[in-house]
């Protein structure tokens, strides 16, 4: 049995029978990782040999019994910008190489509440600021489909372990598609939740306002495990909604979208689209209405400025979170400076790299005197317009359909140079954050070159359930998930 081969699902019914032990998972996942990783990369750290001794640890205590819960044994990656206690979380940046933080973040803490297994931390673009994972100070991941192409952004790494076989689920963060743009890139399942579903808690803040932590995986039934046990009200995050969290597993009983109204948006099938992506995705849609889905267009007048508001927003909370990294509190301290002021300068200048340098300025300048109405207080009137755009749409559809990237993978190095064509990688992913709904980036075909396309569905807040329903109901009905990347 080739347990990395095994969805999540699979692994923690096969552990749970008793078929294998957790330190043969771990042995089976150290053999891949050592496979594959040189080429691949998606990890900073791995901690390997601490998941082995948990592992035998675990065995011993189940010794006589295997009652376990879900994600007992399980083996996952966490993106290196969500707090582990006791292992490295570098955001992948200079100024928090040495940085081991003395706490866990809520999601974490509910995941060794079920005795997981953390095999180490996956790369990402610095302080998960990009859509490649080229941005990252410990070098690039590489795409498991085509090591020449990039994995996508910023939870590049994750993805990249996931689609690898490198892990049997991970963790990632998103603030303008950063779960679901490198998830289609790498022909995976990416989930990012409602604001407020998952508790922002020791998650390393970009965009306080957009960000939210949500599961990479290999299948949809997956995504829903993984979510049912890192969402709920947190009483350590002021924007974490206290609402019941129902089992999300549930929503997978049916295997049609019969009753559910479907909406395409014309905007997002607008010039920029790859021919390629756009034969896939309206292929997904004929599918869905194959299913009994009631397919209908519907209007979001308001994205096109979502990528200018986006990048108001996010920057100008980039520019005041990361304020705080002075070279006093923690992380990097610049040596050998003859005032205060120089070591401030100089601690920002070594430990940040090129693009978190270019989001603090722009960031800076949107809310410096003179320009903070012209420009950041009209990007928030502007995130109003783009949320009311889904509520009015959602109150004549159940779902919305789009494509996730306007292309699949591109080049490593091809759009380095240009700032603002890799910030349209995301202009499909970026209203979603904006708005706070939920959206699912799943797999829904191939391009000529082998790259994996991703159909994103959209639901209204907190309605998790139908998404998952909807990215069920297409996943069974195709095939597109079975297939695996040949990186050996």
């Amino acid at each position: 049995m080739a347990l990395h081969k095994l969805t999540l699902r699979e692994l923690s019914d096969t552990f749970g029978k008793g078929e294998v032990t957790a330190a043969e998972i771990v042995r089976a996942y150290t053999l891949r990782i050592n496979q594959v990783e040189p080429k691949v990369k998606a990890y900073i750290s791995q901690i390997k040999d601490a998941a082995m001794v948990q592992a035998e640890a675990l065995d011993q205590k189940l010794k006589g019994w295997r009652r376990t819960m879900p994600l007992m044994g399980m083996p996952l990656a966490i993106k290196d910008n969500i707090c582990t206690q006791g292992v490295l979380t570098t955001c992948a940046s200079r100024m928090l190489a040495t940085f081991v933080p003395p706490y866990d973040a809520t999601a974490i803490a509910r995941l060794r509440g079920q005795s997981y297994l953390l095999l180490g931390k996956t790369n990402l673009d610095e302080f998960a600021m990009g859509s490649s994972t080229e941005n990252s100070a410990f070098g690039p991941s590489r795409n498991p489909w085509n090591l020449s192409a990039v994995p996508g952004g910023s939870s590049g790494g994750s993805a990249a372990a996931v689609a690898a076989d490198e892990c049997v689920a991970a963790l990632g963060s998103d603030t303008g598609g950063s779960i679901r743009q490198p998830a289609a890139c790498c022909g995976v399942v990416g989930l990012k939740p409602t604001y407020g579903r998952v508790s922002r808690y020791g998650l390393v803040a970009f965009a306080s306002s957009l960000d939210q932590i949500g599961p990479i995986t290999k299948d949809v039934a997956d995504a829903a495990m993984l979510l049912n046990v890192i969402a709920g009200h947190d009483a350590w995050d002021s924007t974490s909604a206290n609402l019941p969290v129902p089992d999300y597993t549930k929503a997978l009983k049916k295997k049609d979208v019969k009753k559910l109204r479907i909406g395409v948006p014309r905007e997002y099938f607008a010039e920029g689209l790859d021919p390629e992506v756009e034969q896939a995705v309206m292929a997904a849609v004929e599918e869905l209405k194959t299913l009994g889905g009631e397919i209908k267009d519907v209007a979001l007048p308001t994205t096109n400025a979502a990528v200018a508001t986006y990048y108001l927003i996010a920057t100008a909370e980039a520019s005041s979170n990361l304020a705080r990294y002075d070279g006093v509190k923690y992380g990097l301290r610049s040596k050998q400076n003859k005032t205060l002021l120089e070591m401030y300068m100089k601690t920002r200048q070594e430990g940040f790299g090129p693009e978190v340098k270019r989001r603090i300025m722009l960031g800076t300048y949107a809310l410096s005197a003179g320009y903070y109405d012209a420009y950041y207080a009209k990007a928030q009137a502007a995130r109003t317009l783009i949320r009311q755009d889904f509520e009015a749409a959602f109150c004549e559809v159940d779902l919305i359909v789009t494509p996730v990237m306007p292309t699949p993978a591109f080049k490593l190095g091809e759009k380095s140079e240009d700032p603002l064509q890799m910030y349209l990688s995301d202009i499909y992913t970026i209203s979603v954050n904006l708005a706070g709904n939920p959206a699912i980036s799943i797999p829904c075909g191939f391009s000529k070159t082998g790259l994996p396309i991703g159909l994103q569905l959209i639901g209204r807040p907190f309605e998790e359930e139908t998404v998952l329903r909807g990215a069920y109901a297409y996943e069974q009905a195709t095939d597109w998930h079975k297939k695996r990347s040949t990186v050996r």
